[in-house]
């Protein structure tokens, strides 16, 4: 994903991918050609990336749409029910792990979770 939101600024070819990903991660970690390269033949087997003319990789349409949607719903289509209450089910499923594996984490929100459930419930009630 991290790759994909930085292709998604501009086209670039594997030393510039490993130059912003060092940079990102303030010389932390720099990911070696033997990573990138076969990740990114992995992305243009997806058919998330393609080479452009001068050899850099950009994204393809399909990219652009699953990069729009994986920072939120897009703008032009409407969200349904149906996909809000799978979205809903995703984090109470994360919330149940949170409180069996790091109760802190979840402690300071049980106050707003409990509204929450309450505002929920009442939805239930004819």
């Amino acid at each position: 994903m991290l790759i994909l939101s930085m292709l998604s600024n501009s086209p670039k070819n594997g030393i510039e991918i490993m130059n912003e990903i060092e940079a990102a991660t303030r010389g932390w970690w720099r990911p070696s050609p033997g990573s990138i390269y076969p990740l990114m033949k992995d992305l243009i087997g997806e058919g998330l990336v393609k080479r452009t003319e001068d050899e850099k990789y950009e994204l393809t349409d399909k990219a652009s749409e699953q990069m729009e949607w994986s920072f939120g719903p897009p703008s032009t289509k409407p969200q349904t029910v149906e996909e809000m209450l799978n979205e809903i089910t995703s984090y109470v499923s994360y919330f149940e792990e949170l409180s069996s594996s790091d109760q802190s984490k979840l402690a300071p929100q049980m106050k707003r979770l409990k509204e929450i459930a309450e505002r929920l419930s009442r939805l239930l009630k004819p």
